[in-house]
C-alpha cells in the first residue's frame, strides 16, 4: 500500500515539474482577457487536445494532463473559461460561476471555441483535435459535441452529464467517451439514462466506462475521492481513445 502511494506521489510530482514548461497564452473574448496555457511543443504540426479544467479553473490536474499529453505527441492547450478576475476562490463561488456557464451553454461553447482557435494557432492539425474535460470541464466536453464544434472526439471525465430536458436531442457526429465514477452523487440515474438516449437519438459513436469504488473527483490526487487504481485506468482509457481518433 505504502509503495503504491509513494509511486503515485512520485509520478505526480514528476509530471507537475514537467508541467512548469507550459507557456502562457493571452487571448480575448471581447473585452474579457483570457489566460490559457500551451505545451512547449507549440508550433509543431501535431494532433491537438484541448483541456477543459474543473470548476475552480486551471489546476494541477489539468497541467499534469497537458504534460503527459505532450509526452504522448500531442499539442495540448488548457482553456481559461472564466477569464482574468473571475477565477473562483472557494467551492461556493465555483458553484455559482460554473452554474452560470452550465445554464448559458452558448456562452460556454463560445469560450471553448475561442480556446480551440488558440490550439490551432499553436500548431494543432485542425482535422485532428479532441477535447477532454474534468468535472465542470467534462460538461464542457459534452457541450463541444452538442454544439457541433470542429473536433473529432470528446472525453468527459467525471463530468456533469445532465442537460436541460427542454433542449432537443440533435445529431452528434463527434465521438464520445464518458468516464463515469460509480459513486458520483452528482449523477442521477435519470441523467445517465437521458444521456444514453441523447447519444442514441443523435446516432453518436459513444461509450460510457463506469469505475467501481469511485466518487466524484476520483482522478485528482489532491482530492479525498482519489482512487489511484481507477485514475490510472481512466487515463489509459483516455489515451487509447485519443490514439484511435487522432493518430
Amino acid at each position: 500500500m505504502f509503495k503504491s502511494i509513494f509511486i503515485t506521489a512520485t509520478l505526480f510530482a514528476s509530471a507537475t515539474v514537467f508541467s512548469q514548461n507550459l507557456k502562457s497564452v493571452f487571448y480575448q473574448d471581447g473585452s474579457q482577457k483570457l489566460n490559457g496555457l500551451v505545451t512547449s511543443n507549440a508550433g509543431k504540426k501535431l494532433p491537438g487536445v484541448l483541456i477543459l479544467p474543473a470548476w475552480k479553473g486551471i489546476d494541477d490536474e489539468a497541467k499534469t494532463a497537458a504534460a503527459d499529453l505532450e509526452k504522448q505527441g500531442y499539442v495540448a492547450f488548457i482553456a481559461d473559461i472564466y477569464g482574468e478576475g473571475n477565477i473562483p476562490t472557494d467551492n461556493a463561488s465555483a458553484a455559482k460561476t460554473a452554474g452560470f456557464y452550465k445554464k448559458d451553454f452558448k456562452a460556454y461553447q463560445k469560450r471553448i471555441s475561442l480556446a480551440l482557435e488558440q490550439l490551432k494557432k499553436s500548431g494543432a492539425i485542425p482535422e485532428k483535435i479532441a477535447v477532454i474535460g474534468y468535472c465542470f470541464g467534462g460538461t464542457g466536453a459534452l457541450e463541444s459535441a452538442r454544439g457541433k464544434l470542429p473536433v473529432v472526439g470528446v472525453v468527459s471525465i467525471h463530468g456533469s452529464i445532465g442537460k436541460d430536458q427542454s433542449r432537443p436531442n440533435e445529431a452528434i457526429s463527434t465521438k464520445i467517451l464518458v468516464e463515469n465514477p460509480a459513486e458520483d452523487k452528482g449523477v442521477t440515474p435519470e441523467d445517465y439514462n437521458n444521456l444514453i438516449k441523447e447519444m442514441n437519438d443523435g446516432k453518436a459513436d459513444w461509450q460510457i466506462i463506469t469505475y467501481a469504488n469511485s466518487k466524484h473527483t476520483f482522478t485528482d490526487p489532491k482530492s479525498p475521492d482519489y482512487n489511484p487504481v481507477m485514475a490510472k485506468r481512466a487515463w489509459n482509457h483516455t489515451l487509447l481513445f485519443l490514439k484511435e481518433i487522432l493518430k
